[in-house]
């Protein structure tokens, strides 16, 4: 069987809360809410379903005490860690460890004095909080703009950098960095210079990426591609969309290059003339019906027995069309009844659900 093996960049290990990151730990998928935080209601139940679709890790914005204080009561209502989102005010990062944060998204170096940055390392180290380094294309230091002419992945690492050893003069080493621009191939570059300069976990992302099918082609070419070459330990798809489909694109990567199987990995066919079976509709219907399994699963659904006996019979579920209204069903590999095509999607749920039941017996 064909095998493409990553190797994966060897990095330190940090974690953010019980998620570890990095150091060969599962790459782990992220989002992050857009709820006013001081709603702690909305903000709960937004992340719950994220925490329903996989979420290893949740990101909420601190800008203001009211954010931080409605951060005290949501990280006791979720389970997944909770990343505090901090800009400039060092005061909001040290509530937000107070509060409860696995995790501060911070840039040292824009939060004002040496006393303010030791101040928000106390706390991170008080409470045991690891910290992100954001650096964005679109927000680099004036200085370097100015060295540089624009940004360019070169001004993006040698950002990160700078922050990194503010962190590390200050003996902290608890934290992960990423280097996202909305320009894919300019972020691709700044985070393959970067990998080769530091060993700190890698948190990627290709920021400002789009709507839901331009902002996933773009995140999948390069966090995709990223990855095949051993680099990121962390992701999110950001997306201009409803957020859960950060997670569920995220995880369609991590499948696509065998780096974890969650949740069903789904094949099928675009449809042609000669399909016996409405694939378009099945699948639909399936990717809604199953949209909770985040056990590992293949179903695959094809519209003929030119191509459809193959991939069927190489999927935990298979169906193909096989004309005069019906389909050929498919077990692990070995065919079973003829079914009725129009029953396909109901028969296939069915049995997803009771293969994911019988593994957690």
């Amino acid at each position: 069987m064909f095998e493409y093996k990553i190797n994966r960049r060897k990095s330190r290990r940090i974690y953010v809360g019980k998620v570890a990151i990095g150091d060969g730990a599962p790459i782990s998928v992220q989002s992050m809410t857009n709820t006013p935080t001081k709603d702690v209601a909305a903000t709960v139940q937004q992340i719950k379903s994220l925490e329903a679709v996989g979420a290893d890790i949740v990101r909420v914005s601190c800008p203001d005490e009211d954010s931080t204080l409605g951060l005290k009561e949501i990280v006791k209502q979720v389970n997944v860690p909770i990343v505090a989102d901090i800009h400039f005010h060092y005061k909001r990062a040290i509530e937000a460890a107070e509060a409860g944060a696995a995790c501060l998204r911070i840039n040292p170096g824009n939060i004002g004095s040496q006393e303010r940055v030791r101040e928000v390392i106390k706390a991170a180290k008080d409470h045991n909080c690891s910290i992100r380094i954001g650096v964005n294309g679109g927000s680099l230091d004036k200085a370097l703009l100015q060295k540089y002419g624009e940004p360019c992945p070169e001004a993006m690492v040698e950002s990160a950098l700078q922050h990194a050893k503010i962190l590390e003069d200050n003996d902290f080493f608890n934290f992960k960095i990423s280097v996202k621009s909305s320009d894919t191939l300019m972020t691709m570059e700044a985070y393959r210079q970067l990998a080769e300069q530091c060993d700190y976990p890698l948190h990627l992302g290709i920021t400002e990426a789009g709507g839901l099918r331009a902002g996933t082609v773009k995140s999948a070419m390069g966090i995709g591609g990223l990855l095949m070459q051993g680099i990121g330990d962390t992701l999110r798809v950001s997306l201009t969309a409803d957020v859960t489909e950060e997670i569920k694109a995220g995880f369609e990567i991590l499948r696509t290059l065998g780096l974890r199987y969650h949740g069903i990995r789904f094949v099928s066919c675009p449809t042609c003339a000669r399909r016996g079976i409405d694939v378009e509709k099945t699948i639909k219907i399936l990717e809604q019906r199953l949209e909770h399994i985040q056990e590992p699963l293949k179903i695959a659904v094809m519209g003929c027995v030119v191509n459809g006996p193959g991939e069927a019979s190489g999927a935990d579920i298979g169906v193909c069309g096989g004309g005069n209204g019906k389909a050929l069903l498919f077990l692990k590999g070995k065919q079973q009844e003829v079914i009725d095509a129009e029953n396909a999607a109901d028969i296939v749920a069915k049995l997803a659900e009771e293969m994911v039941a019988n593994k957690n017996k």
